[in-house]
């Protein structure tokens, strides 16, 4: 899914318990890591996070339902982009304009994943 798609769906939901219901809907819809990937436990989560990725193609998976709607958003914003196009990216406020009600330690673990997919 793009993330102006994701961006649409959660635009039209008002109630902040459905919002999440929905982000966590996402996080069904993940693709397998496929064996070639190379992948990276992101540190900073509260949960087991890992992001990979085969060239321009992101993966992830995480061990909270919630956790892996979050890892959705962020792998649908920079999907199919070079490193180079993702740093040129404000990831931070992309998560933001979806106005999500997350705790503090699930936003250190946006902030970290976020923070992982500027440095590659």
């Amino acid at each position: 899914m793009k993330y102006s798609d994701v961006k649409k769906i959660l635009d039209m939901i008002s109630d902040p318990v459905q919002k999440l219901e929905m982000v966590m809907d996402f996080g069904k819809n993940l693709l397998p890591v496929p064996a070639d990937a190379f992948c990276s436990e992101i540190t900073g989560c509260s949960s087991f996070v890992q992001i990979c990725r085969v060239g321009t193609n992101f993966y992830g998976t995480a061990d909270s339902a919630l956790v892996r709607g979050v890892v959705a958003i962020i792998l649908s914003m920079v999907d199919g982009l070079t490193p180079d196009e993702i740093k040129k990216l404000d990831l931070d406020s992309m998560f933001s304009d979806l106005k999500l009600n997350l705790g503090a330690a699930r936003l250190n673990g946006v902030n970290s994943m976020i923070r992982f997919l500027k440095n590659l």
